[in-house]
């Protein structure tokens, strides 16, 4: 397979420069409202700026899959298409940062954190942190309502199915979300029920929905979603069960993320359950009583060393393997039996690679 001469540094700029033109737009359109929506519209700038671009990417790769890499003005409209996606995206770390109580995000205060931080700055009325919250409920609704606005815009055709895609993907993360809440509060989670939080919450919505929604604006029939769920959905686990291992072991310097910060918010994760289930009973209590608690650095170290004890670690790095090699094993059915385009698979199998490998 080849990889199409792909310059990943150039579509996150081609993603970014769509999403400054769709974010310039809607500028020219509440200008009415005076400086307050200029710090909505800033704040929202500053959350749709940088990141990996998976969304994106799984999204521009699925429909050449299917239809062939795109040229000229098809090109540039699946990329405000994919575009899309990171809105969504968006919508979705501020809010999960507001639910988790987080205080920062990729190096900067979160949403919720920033206003908050800002009205007391300004001595205005009322709870600083009541304000920060509406803030970034609204910014994160906003956002939501813009990705279905960019998708619907984007001058493809046939953007009927990926809507009907889209729809299906917001109210899984959604859902999703709320059981990660649930299963919180509850302080319990096996490794099933962390699993299908995992799904719901980041796996579906992060490659299979944006390979979907890409393969449907090419006119891909149900059977061949199907089979891009084969490549998508173990793909986008093993991304997620890498994301929980970064948010144990991961560096503060690469993630924008407090040390041991999943530990810290109480996350019931896959890599947790793992460990709950193989530690000795009394590291087992330990960490149960730790997690969602503040610690300190030496209290971290103690819960990774328990983690990494219990084998959860290594478990999850099998299982991260596992997933990755059935994701490649079902892109090369598809590129063989199915007549995927052989350059976009060259691509997302790079993607997968990255997507499951990475550091921050």
């Amino acid at each position: 397979m080849t990889d199409a001469g792909w310059d990943p540094g150039a579509f996150r700029a081609g993603v970014q420069g769509e999403l400054d033109h769709f974010l310039d737009l809607q500028a020219v359109r509440l200008a009415a409202l005076g400086p307050d929506a200029d710090r909505l519209l800033a704040e929202a700038r500053a959350v749709v700026s940088g990141g990996k671009r998976f969304r994106a990417a799984f999204c521009y790769w699925g429909y050449s899959a299917v239809a062939g890499v795109p040229e000229g003005a098809a090109a540039s409209a699946v990329l405000r298409a994919a575009a899309s996606l990171e809105l969504l995206h968006a919508s979705a770390l501020v809010h999960d940062d507001l639910m988790d109580a987080s205080d920062t995000r990729r190096g900067r205060a979160a949403t919720h954190r920033g206003f908050e931080a800002g009205h007391r700055g300004d001595g205005w009325r009322g709870d600083p942190e009541q304000y920060g919250a509406a803030a970034a409920i609204l910014i994160g609704d906003l956002l939501l309502s813009w990705a279905d606005e960019l998708l619907r815009t984007c001058g493809l055709e046939r953007t009927g199915p990926a809507q009907d895609v889209l729809d299906l993907c917001r109210s899984e993360v959604i859902a999703g979300q709320f059981l990660d809440v649930s299963v919180q509060a509850r302080g319990h989670a096996d490794v099933a029920e962390a699993m299908t939080v995992l799904r719901y919450k980041s796996a579906k919505y992060s490659i299979e929905r944006p390979l979907h929604i890409g393969a449907a604006l090419a006119g891909a029939d149900s059977v061949t979603l199907d089979r891009l769920t084969e490549f998508g959905l173990p793909l986008g686990e093993a991304f997620q069960l890498r994301d929980d291992l970064l948010g144990v072991f991961g560096d503060p310097a690469t993630t924008g993320k407090p040390a041991g910060d999943d530990l810290v918010e109480g996350k019931r994760t896959v890599l947790v359950a793992h460990a709950l289930s193989g530690a000795a009973p009394a590291d087992a209590r330990r960490l149960d009583a730790a997690l969602g608690g503040p610690l300190t650095p030496d209290e971290v170290d103690e819960m990774r060393r328990i983690i990494t004890d219990s084998g959860a670690r290594d478990r999850v790095e099998e299982q991260i393997a596992d997933l990755g090699r059935q994701a490649l094993d079902a892109l090369d059915r598809g590129r063989e039996r199915f007549g995927w385009d052989d350059a976009a698979c060259g691509v997302l199998a790079g993607l997968a690679a990255a997507a499951t490998q990475r550091t921050h």
